[in-house]
C-alpha cells in the first residue's frame, strides 16, 4: 500500500535528519515488531494503517484527513468487536454488515439474548448525507441513523446501541475498564490518542466515528457515468441520458428524477427531504417521530434514507415490510395511503388524495434497474471497512 500524503510529508521534511525519520515511522505509523506480533495473533492489520481518507469534496463532522489513520483503525476493531457486547455475542456489524452497505437484511436486527429490536437497520454507508442541519422546517433537519432522528452524532448513535438492553448492554464505563486489560487496545489506543490519553468513553466513541466517517461508497456504475468532474452533475443533466447506461437505464433515472427525487436528490450526494410520512399506513402502530416529539401532525414521519447500494440494503421501510425493490414501486405506483401528514409531493392537490403515479410494468422494470446502478462492490468488499478479526 502507498504510503500517504502525510507520511510523504513528514519524511521530505525530516530527511537530513535520520532519527527524526525513523521516530516518524516507528511512532507515528507503525508498530514496533512487539507491538505487530501482538495484534497479528487475533487481528488482521496492514503493517501501515489503511488509507482512510474520505474521497469526497464535501466535509465531514469528526473527520480530519490530515491526522494520521491510527483512530480509524481503532475504530474499525471496535466496530467489529463482539466484546463490546456484555455477553460477547454482538458487535456494531451484527447488525449493520459490510456486504448489506453496512445494513442488516433481516427485518429486526437480534440483540442479546436473542432480543429483536423493532426497526429495521439502516444502512450507514452514506454518513455524509446524514449531517445534521438546524433548520427551521423540521422537515428539512437530518439526524443520524435512526428513523426518529433522535439522535444528532454517531458519538450519540454508538453510545446508545452499546448501552441499550436489547443491543448490547454495556455501560460504558465496564467497557472502558474491560478494555484497559486487553493488551491490544492498550497498543491500539496509544497508537490513536498518544499515552497520556486514557481508555475511556470519549475516545471509544471518537475512534467508532472516525471509522464510520470513513466511509465513501462512490464507485457505482452511476458514480462512473457522471459528468467529469463529479460536482458538474447539476439540473441541466439531471434528465440527460448517461451514454454508459442502457435504455432501460437511462428511463429509469428519467422517472426516478421526475417523481423521486423531491425527497431523495438526484446526485445521490445527500437526501433532499430529510423525513416524510410516505403512506405507509393511515393507522401507525410505530408512529415514527410522532412517538418521539408527542406531535400528532409527526405521527409517520420517518427519515428518508440514502438509496447508494439500495439493491444490497433489503428489506425496506422502517420496518423492512417489502422484501424487494419491486414492491417499493409497487407501493410508490398506487399503494400511497392518504393518511393526513402525508408528503405534500405525494399528494395530488387537485383532489386533496394520495398520488398514484401508476407506473407500467416497464416503468416498473427501468425503475428498479436504473436503483441498481447505485450498487458499489468496491465499498462492499474494501478490506479497510472489513472485519479485522482472524
Amino acid at each position: 500500500m502507498k504510503k500517504s500524503f502525510f507520511l510523504l510529508a513528514s519524511f521530505v521534511a525530516c530527511l537530513s535528519f535520520q532519527s527524526c525519520t525513523d521516530k516518524v515511522e516507528s511512532e507515528v505509523f507503525h508498530y514496533t515488531s512487539d507491538e505487530y506480533e501482538l495484534l497479528t495473533q487475533s487481528l488482521d492489520l496492514p503493517e501501515e494503517t489503511h488509507d482512510y481518507t474520505l474521497v469526497t469534496n464535501r466535509p465531514v463532522p469528526g473527520f480530519n484527513p490530515d491526522l494520521p489513520f491510527h483512530k480509524a483503525t481503532l475504530g474499525r476493531v471496535l466496530f467489529y468487536d463482539k466484546e463490546l457486547s456484555v455477553d460477547g455475542s454482538t458487535s456494531c456489524a451484527s447488525c449493520h454488515s459490510q456486504a448489506s452497505a453496512f445494513a442488516d437484511n433481516e427485518k429486526f436486527s437480534e440483540g442479546l439474548d436473542g432480543q429483536v429490536g423493532t426497526r429495521n437497520s439502516l444502512p450507514l454507508g452514506n454518513t455524509i448525507g446524514f449531517v445534521k442541519y438546524y433548520g427551521t422546517d423540521l422537515a428539512f433537519q437530518s439526524g443520524f441513523f435512526s428513523w426518529d432522528e433522535r439522535f444528532e452524532s454517531i458519538d450519540q448513535q454508538s453510545r446508545a446501541a452499546i448501552t441499550s438492553s436489547i443491543e448490547m448492554g454495556h455501560s460504558m464505563w465496564e467497557l472502558a475498564s474491560k478494555l484497559k486489560a486487553d493488551e491490544k487496545y492498550q497498543i491500539l489506543f496509544d497508537k490513536a490518542y498518544g499515552e497520556s490519553n486514557p481508555i475511556n468513553e470519549a475516545n471509544i466513541l471518537d475512534a467508532i466515528t472516525e471509522f464510520v466517517n470513513s466511509f465513501s461508497s462512490r464507485k457505482s456504475k452511476f458514480d462512473k457515468s457522471l459528468p467529469t468532474p463529479p460536482n458538474s452533475f447539476s439540473q441541466a443533466n439531471v434528465f440527460a441520458d448517461f451514454e454508459d447506461f442502457s435504455d432501460s437505464e437511462n428511463n429509469g433515472k428519467l422517472l426516478f428524477n421526475s417523481n423521486c427525487s423531491n425527497c431523495h436528490g438526484s446526485s445521490h450526494n445527500a437526501i433532499v427531504r430529510s423525513s416524510a410520512n410516505n403512506g405507509l399506513d393511515l393507522v401507525y402502530t410505530d408512529k415514527g417521530l410522532g412517538d418521539k416529539e408527542g406531535e400528532a401532525f409527526l405521527n409517520g414521519v420517518f427519515k428518508v434514507p440514502s438509496l447508494r447500494n439500495i439493491e444490497l440494503t433489503g428489506p425496506y421501510m422502517h420496518d423492512g415490510r417489502f422484501a424487494t425493490l419491486e414492491e417499493v414501486v409497487d407501493h410508490y405506483s398506487n399503494g400511497i395511503q392518504n393518511h393526513p401528514n402525508l408528503s405534500d409531493v405525494l399528494r395530488d392537490f387537485a383532489t386533496n388524495q394520495a398520488t398514484e403515479f401508476n407506473f407500467s410494468e416497464t416503468d416498473k422494470m427501468d425503475i428498479v434497474n436504473y436503483l441498481k446502478t447505485l450498487t458499489d462492490t468496491d465499498f462492499v468488499t474494501a478490506p479497510q471497512w472489513s472485519d479485522p478479526f482472524k
